[in-house]
């Protein structure tokens, strides 16, 4: 759904129709057990949902900055939405954003759910639509686009458990092509995390230049029952052109087909 500042009841009406809520929603929110990918990542401003012994986390951040250091920017409103300029990144080449995406998925983060990564299924949405509107692509990123043996193994995602410290997952090099290894870590582990840039998975024809509204979600499912979701938006410059409900087409139409009859009777 669209996060807009400007959400219409129509949208909002959309919107819980849509994307079940959650009253387990919070937002800048530190992950359990800690970040765990790569080295220098701190933990925070994640919107986060923790229902059924799941934790999903997902936030914005900022990939690169003009000296090209790590950064630890998030750029969070406080309600699920960052925001971030738009343009290529400094240091970098087009496609590449400024921005990136990160998540997280713990399983048993409060040790109730007795769960581990391969006990649950997902489904990560990424919307390519710069508009307010959304045009959703979705794919499990633990088990793949169609969850069977060696479709997974481009994962190079940081796994661990609720004990793993800061940068200190377990992640098997996407170019090593070892499902078995891939398969013991999400067999025996409950946390598995990842940083995405915008014009690597899902948004085809990214343009990191032009104004735009991005919404992500992370839901996950025993068997068919959705038992976590999360969801963020990243407002890039202005954010994207606003695009009328369908009811507000509809309601539009209306009245100019009611106005359109006087007139008609006039000419004959």
């Amino acid at each position: 759904m669209k996060l807009s500042p400007h959400l219409t009841l129509a949208a909002l009406a959309w919107a819980t129709l849509t994307l079940p809520a959650s009253a387990g929603v919070m937002h800048d929110q530190n992950v359990t057990p800690d970040v765990i990918f790569g080295s220098g990542n701190v933990n925070g401003s994640f919107t986060v949902d923790r229902n059924n012994g799941v934790e999903l986390g997902m936030r914005g951040k900022l990939r690169h900055n003009a000296s090209g250091a790590p950064e630890n920017t998030f750029n969070s409103n406080g309600d699920g939405t960052f925001s971030f300029n738009a343009g290529v990144a400094p240091t970098q080449s087009f496609p590449t954003a400024e921005w990136s995406v990160e998540w997280s998925i713990n399983t048993n983060f409060d040790g109730t759910s007795g769960w581990n990564l391969n006990d649950l299924t997902y489904e990560l949405g990424i919307d390519s639509n710069p508009t307010s509107a959304t045009t959703f692509s979705t794919f499990d990123p633990i088990f793949g686009a169609n969850g069977s043996a060696g479709s997974r193994v481009q994962w190079d995602h940081a796994i661990g458990n609720n004990l793993t410290g800061n940068g200190d997952g377990t992640s098997i090099p996407n170019a090593s092509n070892d499902e078995p290894g891939y398969a013991d870590l999400i067999d025996q582990n409950n946390v598995a995390q990842q940083s995405w840039k915008a014009h690597w998975y899902g948004i085809s024809g990214f343009d990191p230049t032009i104004d735009g509204t991005y919404d992500f979600y992370l839901a996950a499912f025993d068997d068919t029952t959705e038992v976590a979701r999360t969801q963020i938006q990243i407002i890039v410059g202005a954010g994207g052109a606003v695009v009328p409900e369908p009811g507000t087409m509809l309601s539009f139409a209306i009245i100019g087909l009611i106005g359109c009859g006087p007139m008609s009777r006039r000419r004959r």
